[in-house]
């Protein structure tokens, strides 16, 4: 089994899993042209929290908004199915326009680096946002 192979099976165990926090984009013709996979962590002594695993939108359609929607979308899932406290991502040190996207838009903050992280050696910050649960006060 190649790379390719394998990578197709890890998205359809995040479809299966966790159906609910995984989002895509479409353009007016009904074509998918981003989407957002996640999961959740299954860490049995840790809060819940959730992962997010790919985000892409096709070039043509970038600095839309689009991204930052299926994040957001993404991470409200992640609150309302699961109760998740924080998300989670990495992102290539090289990737500035991705990284500007969770930092300066989303919120993410720096949460350390992961040396070799991606299968071509290069490094990766982790980064991790806290979610706000929404309020059940009724003023």
């Amino acid at each position: 089994m190649d790379w390719g192979e394998c990578e197709h099976l890890i998205d359809f165990y995040h479809a299966i899993s966790w159906p609910q926090l995984s989002y895509v984009a479409e353009n007016e013709k009904g074509r998918i042209v981003g989407y957002v996979l996640a999961k959740m962590e299954e860490e049995p002594n840790g809060p819940p929290h959730g992962h997010i695993t790919s985000l892409s939108v096709m070039r043509n359609y970038r600095r839309l908004g689009l991204a930052e929607k299926l994040m957001r979308q993404s991470q409200r899932a992640m609150i309302d199915a699961f109760d998740a406290k924080y998300v989670s991502l990495h992102v290539r040190m090289n990737n500035l326009a991705a990284f500007k996207l969770y930092q300066n838009n989303l919120k993410y903050s720096v949460h350390g680096i992961e040396e070799g992280y991606y299968a071509d050696g290069e490094d990766a910050y982790s980064m991790r946002l806290d979610l706000v649960q929404p309020s059940t006060n009724k003023h």
